[in-house]
């Protein structure tokens, strides 16, 4: 017994060097790699709540590293992570440090002052994403970058895992459809990174050239499953969320409650017309990929405080780990849709900017173009991640 204690003794002690050895560091951890990059330069961070570094915000290392820091720039949801979707967010100081903070979500055009571009001499990006088409981080990223381009400035990109980057799936955006939600031709779920995502723009010419710098994560690869820290934003607030969004999102367009309001945003949906119904399991016309489970328990009532008033919610039980969310999706949207009478009325604008495409009927056989840029999809992870 004692000898077998030993052993198991042994093993523990082999295996957490291991353990440490391999855990992924974000671009940010590796500060070797792009502090020195910073030396007299003044310097424009573009980030939010989800920068950290360690158990240190970017702002605060980089303020206790004695760097220019000369201003702050905001994406959706705010510097802090606290506006609601959609919510324009203004200029404003930040109370800690007394930097200034300028928002590029609600500008129209989304682009700083040409005052405020005098302040700076690089940007510094570091924003945690979750990978997909209509998550706005890699927007106002795109944003930054044609800033960049333009007064001839460098570009630094913080690398951090995607959450969902183990597949890719859904229809690449129709450009006809281009908005705030959908910038690039790529699929629903990219499968990138934010650093695969700006190297992809600079080398398709879907962005102006600019003198752009990678910090790439060590020891990730895209098939393993991230854990984000961070709630990357006040309506993804757990991981389970963050893998039901490719699905559930889709309802964005629609008059159908995601939860908003309630302690389970984006892993519910509902509508009064959907009281009483039961939804039976649905699987994919693959044989290979199930979407058992992704179907729904018997309707719960929830409020959602925004409207002030009960809609019955359906809570999703989707098997992520061995389904194709986005086809998920598609679906449990067509079951509503045929359970329901006033689900029919729907924003169309709204579901083609989400959907990608004018027609999301024949979704299933826009899937075929996703072979076009898959191809340069894995190219680019493979040179990322090694």
């Amino acid at each position: 017994m004692r000898r077998v204690s030993m052993i198991l003794i042994w093993m523990l002690c082999a295996i957490f060097p291991l353990m440490a050895q391999t855990r992924v560091l974000t671009g940010a951890e590796q500060t070797e790699k792009w502090l020195p990059l910073l030396r007299n330069k003044r310097v424009a961070v573009l980030a939010n709540h989800t920068s950290m570094v360690g158990d240190e915000h970017l702002v605060d290392m980089l303020v206790r590293e004695r760097v220019d820091l000369a201003g702050i720039i905001s994406p959706e949801h705010g510097f802090r992570g606290t506006a609601d979707a959609g919510e324009k967010v203004a200029n404003s100081v930040d109370e800690r440090t007394g930097i200034p903070v300028w928002s590029l979500y609600g500008a129209h055009p989304r682009r700083l002052s040409p005052e405020q571009l005098q302040q700076f001499d690089v940007i510094v990006v570091d924003m945690q994403d979750v990978g997909l088409r209509f998550y706005t981080y890699y927007i106002t990223m795109l944003d930054a970058m044609a800033m960049c381009a333009d007064c001839n400035y460098p570009i630094i990109v913080l690398d951090r895992p995607n959450p969902n980057g183990m597949y890719v799936d859904g229809p690449i955006l129709d450009m006809r459809y281009k908005s705030g939600v959908g910038a690039l031709p790529i699929p629903v779920v990219h499968g990138l990174t934010m650093g695969e995502i700006a190297r992809m723009a600079v080398g398709e010419g879907w962005s102006k050239p600019v003198e752009l710098t990678v910090i790439p994560c060590a020891n990730y690869t895209h098939s393993m499953r991230y854990t984000l820290p961070v709630a990357p934003s006040p309506n993804l607030r757990t991981q389970h969320a963050v893998y039901l969004y490719p699905s559930t999102c889709l309802f964005e367009g629609t008059i159908c409650s995601l939860g908003r309001g309630t302690d389970w945003p984006f892993e519910v949906y509902g509508h009064p017309d959907m009281q009483g119904c039961a939804f039976a399991s649905f699987r994919s016309r693959r044989k290979e990929s199930s979407a058992a489970q992704s179907g729904v328990s018997r309707c719960r009532f929830a409020r959602i405080a925004r409207r002030g008033d009960y809609r019955c919610g359906v809570q999703s039980r989707t098997c992520y780990r061995r389904v194709s969310q986005t086809r998920c999706g598609r679906e449990i949207f067509y079951a509503v849709f045929r359970k329901t009478r006033r689900c029919r009325v729907c924003a169309r604008d709204d579901l083609r900017r989400c959907f990608g495409c004018r027609d999301s009927r024949p979704w299933a056989g826009r899937f075929a173009a996703i072979h076009e840029i898959a191809p340069k999809i894995s190219a680019l992870r493979r040179i990322t991640t090694g």
